[in-house]
């Protein structure tokens, strides 16, 4: 068994700066604006961890003494045991809030919450919510970096990120691949996050939905948009399917689940005007039988949804590593 290396990788100057140049953000509630070194640096650090996390001691010290509160006031299963896994690997100290248990539930502010968290000297905060904006309420009134583990229909960055290391690990660059988002591209904040990351990364990144479910501005976000995903499909490298967010729609926004089915399901068929070693994505939960089949989901050698799960821990380890280094006093992070 090896030994990963304890010491945080230096920058190389073809790739991206030395230091804390490669990454200089104490926060990160957000992939859009960031350059193509700084996403590819986090991809990067979070290799060593890949490699780590299946050996069979899977554990390092090297946040060892520090804090690391997850507030989740929005449900979670995936995000939530990645975040703690991801923290208990690296020798932290993880608490979980809940909000059906917290003061939010008795009436208690956002900012009063903020506050109350800054108090206990946390060295890292990951937050879920589920109103846009409220990750980075929080991240402007605390002195410690926030990750955010998704908010309302902004972003999920951890989750933009973890595909775009699933897919360069299987295909080995991103740059000039055909990837397709297909789902309730409107309400998805994983979608939005795919698309900064995917595009700045240089992917050419088609997005497909019903008309009531595509964004009206959505090609200033240099996607091309689709509602034929068969036409979607013609070439395509990755194909990413996305759930229907039943819980952010109020009104109807498609026929029946049936008819959604029949027009944006990923059937065998319709997977095979893809390329034929397209990869199969689904940032989960999925619905089965509805935007994927089950034929699909467990395609052996082309559904990746379990490897996104396994790169999921491998990122947040890498985000919760880079983000705390200043506060560890590492020399070229302070």
């Amino acid at each position: 068994m090896t030994s990963p290396d304890t010491r945080p990788h230096q920058g190389s100057p073809d790739r991206y700066p030395a230091g804390s140049a490669a990454f200089p953000h104490r926060d990160l509630t957000g992939l859009a604006g960031l350059a193509p070194w700084e996403l590819l640096y986090l991809l990067d650090e979070a290799q060593q961890w890949v490699e780590l996390n299946r050996q069979s001691h899977k554990r390092v010290d090297r946040l060892k003494g520090l804090t690391i509160i997850n507030a989740f006031f929005e449900n979670s299963t995936r995000t939530l045991l990645s975040f703690e896994i991801a923290g208990k690997r690296l020798g932290a100290d993880v608490v979980n809030m809940h909000a059906a248990q917290s003061s939010v539930k008795k009436g208690e502010t956002l900012i009063d919450t903020a506050m109350t968290l800054n108090a206990m000297h946390a060295d890292a905060i990951v937050i879920r919510h589920q109103s846009s904006g409220a990750v980075q309420l929080i991240a402007d009134k605390v002195d410690c970096p926030v990750l955010n583990a998704g908010d309302g229909q902004h972003e999920h960055p951890t989750q933009g990120l973890l595909d775009a290391l699933t897919i360069r690990n299987a295909k080995g660059e991103i740059a000039g691949l055909k990837i397709v988002i297909c789902g309730d591209i409107l309400h998805s904040r994983v979608a939005r996050s795919n698309i900064h990351c995917l595009t700045t990364l240089g992917a050419d990144v088609r997005v497909c939905a019903p008309p009531a479910l595509m964004p009206a501005d959505i090609e200033a976000l240099k996607v091309t948009p689709f509602h034929d995903f068969n036409a979607a499909l013609a070439g395509a490298d990755v194909v990413m399917m996305l759930r229907l967010q039943q819980e952010r729609m109020e009104g109807q926004f498609i026929p029946s689940p049936r008819e959604y089915r029949h027009l944006f399901g990923l059937s065998l068929d319709r997977l095979a005007r893809a390329k034929p070693d397209a990869m199969v994505m689904h940032p989960g939960p999925m619905n089965r039988g509805i935007e994927i089949d089950s034929n699909v989901a467990d395609l052996a050698d082309r559904s990746h949804i379990t490897r996104q799960v396994e790169m999921g821990v491998a990122i947040r380890m890498a985000c919760l590593d880079v983000l705390t280094r200043k506060a560890r006093g590492l020399e070229g992070w302070a």
